[in-house]
């Protein structure tokens, strides 16, 4: 049988350590002096629940499936058959060219080609770069069409601090705005809403314990550096996810069964929030032979 993520390639800085798959250019391991600083899986599964996957070019749900572009209407496969939309973009699963590998970084890119439920051709190329105690990872998506076109990007990193249980870290997230989920509802997310006074105010941080989370969160501010942070905490130890200003949102998933330890906790840095091809709310406007680049890490602190 072959294997459901490609190749494995391994970069290394120091004693850091990151993997990166073949298909669908997922992070399957980042650790630093041997301890994990996400949820991996072994080489021979599919990512479970979607860990460590790049979301493009849209992350989140497309209620439907359907969208309208230039008067159009757009049908896209649905892939998230319970619900009835498509989830999480066109690249997951595709074998991802390999354009440099070095020790310690490694390039890859795909072509999504105009297609049914999807217009206009891109190219997107990402970069992992690690340090040794930080991952950077930069996204860039190009416009290959003649017409213009609204995208969005995402990634599915699920996170840990060594053998630490997850119902032991504490979360600080810079979000002022939420948009909670519902449950199961076709778009199970509720309308945008302010964070103060609810449940969904962690900007002074919230022990994970008892908290059940598939939640946007939005309106983040920004820190010193320019980026986002959002932190994971456990005593002394700390784990900073940052993304840069164009991330304006993140996902954060708590479920309870993921392979491997049970409960986890995954912070998806996104550009656009669920259903953004049909809201246009934050999409990334790319005109003809135009790109855009990002960039997200992870740092041990």
């Amino acid at each position: 049988m072959a294997n459901p993520t490609g190749e494995q390639f391994e970069i290394t800085r120091g004693n850091a350590r990151a993997v990166v798959t073949e298909i669908g250019a997922g992070l399957r391991a980042f650790e630093v002096g041997g301890v994990p600083y996400v949820e991996a899986f072994a080489e021979d599964e599919k990512p479970p629940k979607g860990a460590g996957q790049v979301l493009l070019p849209w992350p989140n749900r497309t209620k439907g499936g359907q969208w309208v572009y230039q008067g159009e209407k757009q049908q896209l496969a649905v892939t998230e058959e319970a619900r009835g939309n498509a989830i999480h973009g066109l690249t997951r699963h595709e074998e991802w060219e390999l354009l440099e590998h070095a020790e310690s970084s490694i390039t890859l890119a795909v072509d999504v080609p105009a297609q049914e439920g999807w217009p206009v051709p891109l190219r997107a190329t990402i970069t992992y770069e690690i340090s040794p105690r930080e991952l950077v990872v930069t996204h860039e998506i190009r416009n290959e069409g003649e017409s213009p076109i609204g995208v969005g990007l995402g990634t599915h990193p699920y996170f840990r601090i060594g053998d630490v249980p997850t119902d032991e870290l504490t979360l600080t997230l810079p979000a002022s705005r939420v948009r909670p989920y519902l449950g199961d509802e076709q778009m199970p997310y509720a309308d945008e809403q302010d964070v103060e006074g609810t449940e969904y105010d962690f900007r002074s941080g919230k022990l994970l314990e008892g908290v059940d989370l598939d939640t946007a969160f939005g309106g983040l501010s920004v820190a010193e550096d320019g980026n986002h942070h959002h932190i994971l905490a456990h005593g002394d130890q700390e784990l900073l996810v940052w993304a840069g200003p164009d991330f304006r949102w993140a996902q954060v998933f708590t479920p309870d069964d993921l392979v491997g330890r049970g409960r986890a906790v995954a912070i998806e840095p996104m550009t656009c929030p669920a259903d953004a091809l049909n809201t246009g709310t934050d999409l990334i406007d790319l005109e003809p032979a135009t790109s855009w680049t990002g960039s997200w890490g992870i740092r041990v602190r």
